[in-house]
């Protein structure tokens, strides 16, 4: 392969992981957003959340537009495969973080205004720990850094951890008050998606070590806290 050859696929894959970025910008700050909605009841902003996830759709083509064209055109090898394949899972696992986050911002407008706060602000406690793992797998996944997307998946319990303690919080206060009920569903729905969006991260994590190692992290490896 010319060296003219080398540099524009070069390009190509710089230009691809670049997008994914921008789609990965986005989707975490949906997360945050739908979250902040959820703990000031700003159905504005809940709103917003919602009217972003078509943009993270259009994204999520465009990147499989590219990868299928760069395949068909420069049938990439060994790591440039791997590259290839984890933009492509990436960008799918980012989409369905996307759908997570609007899920949250739906519930978000069907909540009472008058919510306990203290289950509003559950919601947006265990949303910390789930964007700073977007966040830091996204890191991993820009600079290449195999020990960081290592990390991020060795914390998946973390967020089990956190999910399980919302979980209780919510039930406690469903059965203080029956009136919270309705609600109190509203919030475990939004607790498990963020559970879901840390799944997601973990995932992304197991494509960024095998882009950059060629191996596979494997479920024996994991710490248990």
């Amino acid at each position: 392969m010319s060296d003219h050859i080398v540099s524009a696929f070069t390009e190509e894959l710089e230009r691809l992981s670049a997008d994914i970025l921008r789609m990965g910008g986005i989707v975490e700050e949906m997360i945050g957003d739908s979250c902040r909605a959820v703990l000031h009841n700003d159905l504005e902003l809940a709103s917003e959340v919602i009217e972003r996830d078509p943009q993270v759709d259009r994204m999520e083509a465009e990147v499989e537009r590219q990868i299928v064209s760069l395949i068909a055109r420069r049938q990439p090898m060994a790591h440039d495969l791997r590259s290839v394949f984890a933009a492509l899972k990436v960008s799918g696992e980012l989409e369905r973080i996307g759908d997570l986050s609007k899920n949250i911002g739906k519930r978000a407008l069907n909540l009472d205004a008058a919510v306990f706060p203290a289950m509003r602000s559950g919601v947006a406690r265990m949303a910390g720990p789930v964007s700073r793992q977007l966040h830091q797998v996204l890191n991993a996944y820009a600079s290449g850094n195999a020990a960081e997307a290592k990390a991020v998946w060795e914390s998946d319990d973390e967020i089990d951890q956190h999910y399980n303690a919302l979980f209780r919080e919510m039930l406690t206060y469903m059965i203080e008050d029956p009136r919270s009920i309705s609600d109190g569903a509203h919030m475990l729905f939004m607790a498990k998606n963020l559970e879901r969006i840390g799944d997601h991260c973990t995932n992304i994590a197991e494509f960024v070590y095998f882009q950059i190692t060629g191996e596979n992290l494997v479920q024996q490896d994991r710490p248990k806290l």
